[in-house]
């Protein structure tokens, strides 16, 4: 669900460094939204690629 339709930007896994350097897993998820373009199709676009669009 997470994913730009556009260019695949998706969830990226990582870890959580404390200053002890005891390490957590986290994840990083992509600013999506849910646009409606011609036609009344939704599709599930990153910010990124949103301005992109504006601009063209």
């Amino acid at each position: 669900m997470a994913k730009c339709c556009l260019c695949g930007k998706g969830v990226v896994f990582g870890q959580n460094v404390s200053h002890s350097h005891r390490k957590t897993n986290r994840t990083w998820k992509p600013n999506i939204r849910k646009v409606r373009l011609e036609g009344n199709k939704a599709i599930n676009v990153c910010a990124r690629c949103l301005r992109t669009m504006k601009k063209a």
